[in-house]
């Protein structure tokens, strides 16, 4: 096992530094801080209430599989069984399910430079060698299938909306990628996470285009129930089996109340409202960061901007910790998500409300003038 091969989360780091500072402004956690639907609640209190304390099977609750099937019917008109589909502990479980049963010790698993870094170190825990394939501005941050032919790989993941960027995949372009994957005999791993937190338009689900495909979502970010630990993947019907035998051995089952809960997370009212105190959020702060920072593209998704910060810095660790030591603002570097040009940029995330976004502003703007 390649464990000393990892990377931590510079991120990381930055939290506990944070820590310190009472005043500390936070941009740099992708946790939501909204609430969830008050029906998740109820659903949990009432899950304690009836002693549901057990382990479930190991694909998850049968009625919240079920209701998940039905939610890729109502929003994207693609079937799945609920036997395709398994509940993981946090999408952490649905990636190492999607590693280990589409790529053996030595394998090649293709991602792009930026991406999540959890990607590369799960890959490396399995003995499976990421490799990174630049993208920038000039492409939209989307993998196209001109960057595949030029690696060897035997899987490929991308996310969309995507962390850091919150780019969304075009639909077309995912469309060839899988095409292309299928012909090739790449697995094709979509991570899906931020689907729903998208803003002018909607983001399209790899199943739209081929059912074999692994699919993986969760209920931490839009649904706000991050510390539930609730994730789950689709995989194709011929993987069923295996994926079965690794769940059963990797973590037996997801955590059984945040399952209960999570059977009333589809409340699409509510969630209406979250996406929109999003948006106005996303609005709200690229319009302040485009007067300071240049900034590449507008995100469509996610909660994330990624901010070009070359005019002040070639160290986006450095420029950081020099904000927290300097202003209390905590901002991600962005070396957390890769090695092309990261050194140029920083992640801002916009969870939490705009008066705490707008204090951390005025921070920056006075600083910034201070050093220019």
């Amino acid at each position: 096992m390649r464990s000393q091969n990892m990377t931590s989360f510079i991120v990381m780091d930055i939290v506990k530094e944070a820590k310190k500072y009472k005043d500390c402004i936070h941009f740099e956690i992708g946790q939501p801080d909204l609430q969830p639907s008050s029906k998740v609640k109820d659903a949990l209190h009432k899950a304690i209430d009836e002693d549901k304390f057990s382990y479930t099977e190991s694909h998850g609750l049968y009625e919240l599989r079920e209701k998940i099937a039905k939610n890729y019917k109502d929003k994207y008109a693609v079937d799945v069984v609920p036997e395709q589909i398994f509940l993981t502990p946090g999408t952490s479980g649905a990636f190492l399910i999607a590693y280990a049963l589409t790529l053996k010790n030595n394998a090649k698993l293709g991602l792009s430079d930026p991406s999540y870094p959890c990607y590369k170190n799960f890959a490396r825990m399995l003995d499976i060698e990421p490799v990174f394939m630049p993208i920038g501005k000039e492409d939209n941050f989307e993998l196209h299938v001109k960057n595949l032919k030029e690696h060897k790989i035997d899987a490929v993941q991308i996310s969309s909306p995507s962390n850091p960027t919150g780019n969304i995949y075009e639909s077309e372009n995912l469309k060839e990628i899988i095409e292309y994957c299928d012909k090739e005999k790449i697995a094709f791993i979509s991570d899906e996470l931020y689907h729903g937190l998208t803003y002018e338009e909607d983001a399209s689900s790899a199943l739209e285009f081929s059912d074999n495909v692994f699919v993986i979502n969760g209920f931490s970010k839009y649904y706000c129930v991050p510390g539930n630990r609730l994730g789950w993947i689709i995989v194709p019907k011929d993987k069923i089996k295996g994926a079965e035998k690794i769940a059963q051995n990797l973590f037996i089952s997801a955590p059984t109340l945040s399952q209960y809960g999570a059977l009333e997370a589809f409340d699409d009212e509510y969630l209406g409202k979250i996406k929109e105190e999003f948006k106005k959020r996303r609005d709200y702060l690229f319009s302040e960061l485009s007067e300071i920072f240049d900034i590449d593209a507008k995100p469509d998704g996610a909660f994330y901007l990624w901010v070009n910060v070359s005019k002040y810095t070639n160290d986006s660790f450095a420029f950081a910790k020099e904000l927290l030591d300097n202003i209390h603002i905590a901002v991600t570097p962005g070396i957390d998500f890769g090695v092309n040009k990261t050194h140029n940029y920083i992640r801002f995330a916009y969870t939490r409300d705009i008066p705490h976004m707008s204090e951390g502003i005025e921070r920056l703007k006075k600083y910034l003038k201070l050093i220019k």
